[in-house]
């Protein structure tokens, strides 16, 4: 039986999202990995999402994220404002609750196709993140490149549901240096679980310009757990206020790291592209 599926994005960053209420999906990695895949049978994409029926009270639905290399994620920020737009707009409803991996998301409607979500706390503690070695996250003992002249140093480590390591720099990155760098940090030793990686430049107190490569995806064109993690990054570091704007190349999302309760607040669009049916190759 072949599956039907959406293909949605948040600021070019791609999923294909597949409703699982009628359709079981319990997809192996190289199967995530052939619907992921850029041409030749594959639909293209930077993760998977699957909506399953919801599994506690006062939620919509439980959902699970997998990253393009087939393994499963605890987050994903533009997807989560792309999950809770689907699941209003089938509900009737200007706000809306579910359940993750990561622990319970929500959102509500701000505008057309625009969604706000409450990414929850970040995590702190070098043991949340999580790091090899105990040490100060606001501070990390780590440098990219020469030993005399480093590319970029000394970042800041946050888990929005996933790790994240934000490098603070004084321009912003190329895309060249995007990956070369990206690529050295995403599976070093300090990081057990991988990490996706950030290169921050703070252009004001409430404008942030950033580039991430993913975990698992490689660069992508926006991360909205990669803004957020940026954004904790940046207050922790005094160098924004806690509200700021989180500009990619493809566009911006407003975030705020709230000071009454802690969590991280993230604004920005949604995408509806097509809907299709996997191949019956990769229909799990």
């Amino acid at each position: 039986m072949s599956r039907t599926f959406l293909k949605m994005n948040g600021l070019g960053n791609d999923f294909v999202v597949i409703e699982t209420l009628t359709q079981p999906f319990d997809p192996s990695a190289e199967e995530i990995r052939a619907i992921a895949k850029r041409g030749q049978g594959g639909i293209g994409c930077d993760q998977v999402v699957a909506i399953d029926p919801p599994k506690s009270e006062g939620a919509s639905a439980y959902v699970r994220f997998w990253n393009a290399d087939g393994e499963e994620a605890g987050a994903c920020g533009n997807g989560t404002r792309c999950v809770a737009w689907l699941l209003m707009q089938s509900g009737g409803k200007d706000h809306v609750a579910f359940d993750t991996s990561a622990g319970r998301l929500s959102g509500v409607m701000a505008g057309d196709k625009r969604v706000t979500v409450d990414m929850g706390p970040p995590r702190l503690d070098w043991n949340q993140i999580p790091l090899s070695e105990e040490m100060d996250t606001a501070r990390v003992e780590l440098q990219v490149g020469p030993i005399d002249a480093p590319w970029v140093h000394t970042p800041v480590c946050v888990s929005m549901g996933n790790p994240h390591v934000v490098f603070f720099v004084d321009a912003p990155v190329t895309d060249e240096f995007a990956q070369k760098t990206g690529s050295l940090v995403e599976h070093h030793p300090l990081f057990p679980e991988g990490v996706n990686v950030g290169f921050a430049h703070v252009v004001s107190r409430d404008h942030i310009k950033l580039k991430v490569w993913e975990r698992g995806a490689g660069l992508t064109a926006a991360c909205g757990t990669g803004a957020c993690a940026a954004q904790v990054a940046a207050v922790r570091r005094g160098l924004t206020d806690r509200v700021a704007t989180v500009e990619f190349e493809s566009g911006p999302l407003v975030i705020e790291w709230r000071e009454a309760d802690g969590h991280v607040i993230m604004t920005g669009p949604v995408a509806l592209e097509f809907t299709g049916k996997l191949p019956e190759t990769v229909s799990a």
